[in-house]
This record gives C-alpha cells, sequence and structure tokens, in this order.
C-alpha cells in the first residue's frame, strides 16, 4: 500500500516503503486528510492479494482455532473478524470496537467482559469503515501516543477501556508481523507496554521483522540479532525473527 501511495502522490523521498512517512505527505498535497484516509479504505477493501506459488498460511485463520477472548490490532480491515466467524473449531461471535484515540477527553465506551466464543476485537488504529479513525500519517501517530501520555498522566490510565486494559496487563500478548523502526510497533511499545508497572509484566512474544541490514558488515546480522534480543529482553518480551508465514508454520508443526 506505501508504494501505491507513494507513486501516486509522487512521494520524492527514498523511503518510499515507510507507510507514516508517504501518508503525512499524501496529506500534505490532498491538503485532506480524512479524504486521503477515504481512498485508503476503499484501496484496502478492493485490494487483491498477488497469486503465491506456494502454499499460504492465514495467520488470522489461526488465530482463529486459539481460545482467545481478546485481539488487540493495528490492521483496519475485518479479516480477524472474518476469521473467527469461519473457525472450524467452534462457532464463535466476535465483537468489534474501535478506539476514540483522537480525542483524549472521550470517555471509552463499556465493553462486555469477552469469552472463548464471544471474543473482542479491539482496532486500536481505527477500521475501515470509519475513515476518520484511521492512524495512518506521523501527525495521527504522535496524536495517538501523546494522548496516551496526557491520560496516564492526568491519573485517568490509559484511555482505552477497562477489559481491553485488562487484556494488555494480565496476559501474554503475542505482536505479529513488526519491526522495531515500524510506528505501529513504536507507538504500541512507548506509549502501551512500557507504561505497564513493572509487577504487572508477563512475558509476551513478538514476531520481528529484521531492519534493512549494513551489507557492508560481514556479521551485521548477528549484531542486529543481538541487540533486538537485549532491546526487547529488557521487557520481557522474546522474540522470533522471521515473517508471519514462518512463525506460523512453525506454530502449526508445533501443536
Amino acid at each position: 500500500m506505501s508504494l501505491y501511495f507513494a507513486e501516486r502522490y509522487t512521494y520524492p523521498f527514498a523511503d518510499p516503503d515507510n507507510l507514516a512517512r508517504v501518508m503525512q505527505y499524501a496529506a500534505s498535497v490532498s491538503q485532506d486528510s480524512v479524504e486521503l484516509k477515504h481512498e485508503v479504505c476503499t484501496f484496502l477493501k478492493e485490494y487483491v492479494p498477488s497469486s503465491s506459488s506456494g502454499p499460504v498460511i492465514d495467520p488470522h485463520e489461526v488465530l482463529a482455532e486459539f481460545p482467545i477472548q481478546t485481539f488487540l490490532t493495528t490492521n483496519y480491515d475485518d479479516l480477524m473478524m472474518r476469521a473467527l466467524r469461519h473457525a472450524r473449531t467452534c462457532h464463535k461471535e466476535p465483537t468489534s470496537r474501535t478506539s476514540t484515540w483522537w480525542d483524549a477527553t472521550a470517555d471509552e465506551f463499556a465493553i462486555d467482559e469477552p469469552s472463548d466464543l464471544q471474543p473482542l476485537i479491539y482496532h486500536l488504529h481505527g477500521h475501515w469503515d470509519d475513515p476518520a479513525s484511521l492512524v495512518l500519517t506521523e501527525d495521527d501517530y504522535l496524536t495517538y501516543l501523546v494522548n496516551l501520555v496526557e491520560a496516564r498522566a492526568s491519573g485517568a490510565g490509559l484511555s482505552l477501556p477497562a477489559t481491553v486494559l485488562a487484556a494488555m496487563t494480565a496476559r501474554p500478548l503475542l505482536f505479529v508481523g513488526y519491526s522495531l523502526q515500524d510506528w505501529n510497533f513504536r507507538v504500541l511499545f512507548h506509549g502501551l507496554i512500557r507504561s505497564m508497572p513493572i509487577n504487572r509484566r508477563r512475558r509476551h512474544v513478538s514476531v520481528q521483522l529484521m531492519p534493512d541490514l549494513n551489507t557492508s558488515m560481514a556479521d551485521a546480522d548477528t549484531r542486529a540479532q543481538e541487540y533486538l534480543e537485549r532491546y526487547l529482553d529488557g521487557w520481557s518480551i522474546s522474540i522470533f525473527i522471521g515473517s508471519t508465514q514462518e512463525f506460523f508454520g512453525e506454530l502449526r508443526r508445533r501443536i
């Protein structure tokens, strides 16, 4: 998606794969960030993935088979909802809710306690049925992070429903397909995970994509992996370095 909008808006910089920066530029060109978000939602709803030569594992379908009660997602789509509704092991009736991140003073609505058969999908960064709710540009990410910090500083805690906050603080978390360089991960990590009291942190797992490496350095891969392990282990996060396909392929083999 990033490359598509970089070309569409003639993005002039050397990092067209940086979605937040591309969208920040596109918003400045279009002069209407909400219309841009409508455009993004239309693109995502009409997008057809290219065919693959080999078998593809759908992470949503794999996760839908587990007795998970709360799904926190930074995706804008309905893929997790669809996977849960079509879970093979049992009939599930998921509920979807979207964050009101743009309004630091908003009171988050009450959410019924989720269960294995009635799980909650909470869209942290907006949903494509409400384009204005998308966390898309760099300004959006900064606003999201500032509002979280201000809510915590005011004594109100994180501006999240109690049900979501309980899931984040009392249960292990699985981060899928992020890189330390991603805005999604940076906001989640610095705005949410690092704000948890140490005595409440569980052991988490992150499926990490390896950042771009210095190819002129012979041991760049080893050094990068060691750094990632040290950095995240300090926050009780174990890492699996690889793609979502590799992770869920290994998960299926182990179960």
